[in-house]
């Protein structure tokens, strides 16, 4: 009797099982009919914008991202309304009753953001100024056009009181106004306007940013002997050696002391060799002493540091103390240690303050030059701390000590209760519909705006959520909003084996080193586009892919195709082996040569072999600089997380060739 009740139980739990996977299939199906309507419909405001909607399902209605529909067709409805329509004191536009109506409903949340800029703007191209006003929020609508349209609205209306301080606040900024001010600044000229003071004031702020083609038109509009002064810095500026030429050449001429440094920095960066030569003549004709001499020695220092060219230290010894900045410590600890100067750099290290001097960097640095001085326990002590921060310089100081070396998994205290929570309230849901409609910048609003309300205990479990997605790239800067850098499980993984497993038989590059170079250029972000026009998870400009498909024998990709892992991977893989090839299996200098730019790494290389450590600190661009130490990180982690055992890194004290070493660039 027993063994029957227990084999009906079983047969009725199986029964339940079975109608719980299909009415679980059946919802998966419905949600995703629905989000498929959704995405046609998007994609129909997108291509015929004139033509009416029909009319949506209740279950289009009742879709979670519905709302972003509705937004997409008021947008297109409000790109159709006539410049000449409504006006300050005319009745609402049906359009315009909508869009109020919605963005009540919607408050602050991101899918009313663009839909409320395009708004405000289309208000104010009307001169809807009365409507714009009620909308205006002067916290939320910081834009500069926006803001100067609020102050032509209030113009418009009589709203004057303190116009005149706000105008003031808007003019004194570094850089040209959007053309929507220039109803506010004519108003405000035909009663003065900013005058020759705040003009002055103005140049001034555009020659310390940089920008010399707006101070010269503001210091034209001035008194010739207000404006000249201005006008010698715009050229110093925009014509540094031939201006320093002039000023060496002319002692008596007058020049203000901030412009004269700032086109002495400008001459330095473009010719080391040129300032140093200078040098002693600007002095001499300046009348220079020696501490007002020291920002003009520090300039040519600098310069000289990043090209490692000789006789840097002799400048840097010219710099007063109280003139090293963070980056005039560090570089003087680079330039000394390229010149291998080890009693040199022990002092500049020691000169750098507290919270520089105590950072991993530095104190490996440090123990390095305790152990060329001589005194090694010391050094080994130094090392021993930098072992624990994890990083490049990490592995360094146990390769140092002779150790392997085993990074410090921190895994995170993750709960699968709190994690279905979590996925479950609004925004995310919202977010994980977009990630699944392509809409992926919509989404990371949508995240940031969910993840922000969260206390910092959820917050720890919204890295979880976005893992268990497959938003690596998100689950990535999540974690390192949080300062959270040691769940290598987590952190580390690797969704595109099956590709880089191919690309690594076929090139001969450990999967390691492959994915360190993804996750450092895109975060594996197969969409990722740069300001470059890199594209795709190894961001290859088409054109260096093109290249590559020709030489190892690939198809040549579209730009679409390099979205698309199975065609980046193969690509970058190859070029990035070529890089290694090229630099004759040094790993470090194919990926500065794959950041940078392969004569970029050429230049860089040493006259005399030289200790990695030492040419890599000495990287002159800091974007590179990280790179390729973070590169060498990366690769450590995935092998330590592939074979589980203590990484052997000896080989990171291997030297780099010199020049003349090295192999000739292919062409």
């Amino acid at each position: 009797m027993r063994t029957a009740t227990l084999i009906r139980l079983l047969f009725c739990l199986a029964l339940l099982g079975r109608f719980a996977a299909a009415s679980a299939g059946v919802e998966e199906d419905n949600a995703a009919a629905v989000r498929q309507a959704f995405m046609d419909a998007m994609a129909a405001v997108a291509v015929a914008p004139t033509v009416p909607p029909p009319e949506d399902s209740p279950a289009l209605r009742g879709y979670v991202l519905y709302p972003y529909l509705q937004a997409a067709r008021l947008r297109a409805e409000l790109r159709l309304v006539p410049k000449a329509a409504g006006g300050p004191d005319g009745p609402l536009l049906p359009v315009d009753e909508a869009i109020a109506a919605f963005l009540e409903e919607q408050a602050s949340r991101p899918v009313s953001q663009k839909l409320r800029e395009e708004w405000l703007a289309s208000l104010a191209g009307r001169s809807a100024w009365r409507t714009f006003m009620a909308q205006f929020d002067r916290d939320r609508d910081v834009q500069p056009s926006l803001r100067c349209h609020a102050l032509a609205a209030r113009i418009a209306l009589g709203q004057t009181a303190g116009l005149v301080d706000d105008l003031t606040q808007a003019w004194l900024v570094p850089r040209s106004l959007p053309g929507a001010c220039d109803p506010a600044l004519d108003w405000w000229k035909a009663r003065g306007g900013p005058g020759a003071e705040l003009t002055a004031r103005r140049a001034r702020l555009a020659l310390e940013a940089g920008q010399a083609a707006l101070a010269r038109t503001l210091a034209r509009s001035l008194p010739a002997e207000r404006g000249a002064p201005l006008l010698q810095w715009a050229a110093l500026i925009e014509q540094p050696g031939r201006e320093i030429g002039a000023l060496v050449a002319e002692p008596g001429r007058a020049v203000e002391n901030d412009a004269l440094l700032d086109g002495w920095l400008r001459f330095a960066r473009a010719d080391a060799d040129a300032a140093a030569t200078t040098f002693p003549a600007l002095v001499s004709a300046r009348r220079l002493d020696e501490r007002s001499a020291s920002p003009y020695a520090l300039a040519v220092a600098l310069a000289r540091s990043w090209s490692r060219l000789p006789g840097t230290l002799d400048f840097f010894a010219r710099v007063h103390p109280d003139d090293f900045d963070e980056r005039a410590h560090e570089w003087h600890a680079r330039a000394a240690l390229w010149a291998g100067d080890w009693q040199r750099a022990a002092r500049a290290l020691a000169a750098m303050p507290e919270p520089l001097r105590t950072q991993p960097r530095w104190q490996y640095w440090a123990a390095r030059a305790q152990e060329k001085l001589g005194d090694f326990a010391g050094a080994r002590t130094g090392y021993a701390a930098v072992i624990p921060t994890d990083n490049w310089y990490a592995a360094l100081a146990a390769a140092r000590l002779d150790r392997k070396f085993v990074p410090t998994l921190q895994t995170l205290p993750l709960s699968d209760t709190e994690i279905q929570k979590l996925g479950a309230e609004a925004g995310f849901v919202r977010t994980r519909e977009l990630l699944l409609a392509s809409m992926e910048p919509e989404a990371s609003l949508e995240w940031r705006a969910a993840y922000d309300e969260l206390g910092p205990d959820r917050q720890v479990q919204a890295v979880g959520l976005a893992a268990r997605w497959g938003w690596h790239h998100q689950a990535i800067a999540t974690a390192a909003r949080q300062k959270l850098f040691n769940d290598y499980d987590l952190l580390y993984p690797r969704p595109f084996d099956f590709d880089v497993r191919a690309a690594s038989r076929r090139t001969g590059l450990p999967e390691s080193f492959i994915y360190a170079i993804i996750r450092q250029e895109s975060l594996y972000r197969a969409d990722a586009g740069s300001s470059a026009g890199a594209l795709g998870l190894m961001q290859l400009l088409p054109e260096t892919a093109r290249l590559t498909a020709r030489r190892a024998d690939l198809p040549a990709p579209s730009r679409a195709q390099l979205l698309q892992p199975s065609v980046n991977i193969p690509l970058g893989s190859n070029y990035l082996a070529f890089q290694v090839h090229r630099f004759d299996g040094e790993t470090a200098l194919a990926a500065a040569a794959y950041n940078a730019g392969p004569n970029a790494a050429r230049r860089w290389l040493p006259a005399a072999p030289l200790d990695l450590d030492v040419w890599a600190e000495n990287i002159p661009f800091n974007e590179t600089r990280a790179y390729v130490q973070r590169v060498a990180w990366h690769t450590l982690v995935f092998s330590w997380l592939d074979q589980r055992a203590p990484q052997d890194v000896k080989a990171w004290l291997r030297s780099v060739r010199p020049a003349d070493a090295a192999p000739p660039a292919a062409r």
